[in-house]
């Protein structure tokens, strides 16, 4: 795992210096906002601070349901132009039905990610990402594990603003996603229960687990500038409805094909330097809970904020 995990950093080191990019969040005309639940398809310098989520979740085995809130955050840097890599973090808190609240970290992400095809003619952006959970680094009791995950992915983001003429109502759409196979580098965990003489023996598998999303947006900024200005108002001018679905799909070791998820409703108002979100947040089924939730984000681009010093790549132009 670990020499494979190497082979494909290098892979995508070499390519990053050899291939063309734009301006992060951009096809042609098409801006491509940071989205709330999903992953973006473009490499950039941005910050969000915080992304928070708070949901009741459902019970599971000897755990009673619980209140979760979490506050995340996350720092990308381009190393080069179409390069970059990604740190998360995030902050839990859990308060049962049933016992002592606790509170504690998740653990941390690392992710690098490299912008391999732009097309400004289709409003078009694609990109291979890998992604890396640090096991150990949060709290056991909130939920962190102990082992490693390893997460290769692509991802793309899509405008309709190369739609003719006649289907101009359209043309605002745009659809960013991705598909990737998060991979556990342990099978399965054993836990040894002792209660005076008897011994409890738990085991739990770890799946490999299909992680794939997708936002579809509308743009108000595009429909203005682009297609035709209906006179809105100068903040509902820079508003993006979304919808955003966020699913995981388990392939093997006996939970195949029990995909678990969310769809997420919301609304994005994106300045020039900053960004804000919200959504609804809605279990798409009895295994992925029953109750509605909300999240909430803040993103800034420092890209824009801080153009000559940490919003440029280390590395190129």
């Amino acid at each position: 795992m670990r020499h494979c995990l190497a082979v494909v950093v290098s892979l995508l080191m070499v390519l990053a210096v050899v291939a063309p990019v734009s301006a992060h969040g951009l096809a042609g005309k098409r801006f491509f906002p940071s989205t709330l639940a999903i992953d973006d398809p473009f490499v950039s310098d941005e910050l969000t601070l915080p992304n928070v989520l708070h949901i009741k979740r459902r019970g599971s085995g000897d755990e009673p349901p619980a209140q979760e809130t979490s506050f995340s955050g996350e720092f990308s840097k381009r190393i080069t132009p179409n390069f970059g890599i990604s740190l998360e973090g995030a902050l839990v808190h859990v308060d049962p039905d049933e016992g002592e609240s606790l509170t504690g970290f998740e653990n941390l992400e690392v992710g690098l990610k490299y912008q391999a095809f732009t097309s400004a003619a289709h409003e078009a952006i694609v990109s291979l990402g890998l992604g890396w959970e640090v096991g150990g680094t949060g709290r056991k009791a909130t939920g962190a594990e102990s082992f490693d995950v390893v997460t290769p992915a692509i991802f793309f983001g899509k405008g309709f603003g190369d739609l003719p003429d006649s289907l101009s109502a359209l043309k605002p759409f745009a659809l960013t996603g991705l598909v990737g196979l998060a991979i556990p580098t342990r099978a399965k965990s054993r836990t040894v229960k002792v209660d005076g003489d008897e011994v409890e023996v738990e085991i739990e598998r770890h799946p490999n687990v299909v992680k794939w999303g997708f936002a579809l947006e509308y743009s108000l900024p595009y429909l203005t500038s682009y297609v035709r200005d209906p006179g809105l108002p100068s903040f509902m001018r820079r508003l993006i409805p979304l919808v955003e679905l966020e699913l995981e799909t388990p392939i093997d070791r006996g939970q195949g094909g029990l995909t678990t998820g969310t769809v997420n409703p919301g609304i994005i108002w994106a300045g020039r330097f900053f960004q804000v979100g919200v959504e609804a947040v809605f279990p798409i089924n009895e295994r992925s809970g029953k109750n509605v939730g909300v999240r909430g984000m803040l993103h800034f681009f420092l890209d824009d904020l801080f153009p000559t010093s940490i919003g440029r790549p280390l590395f190129g132009r």
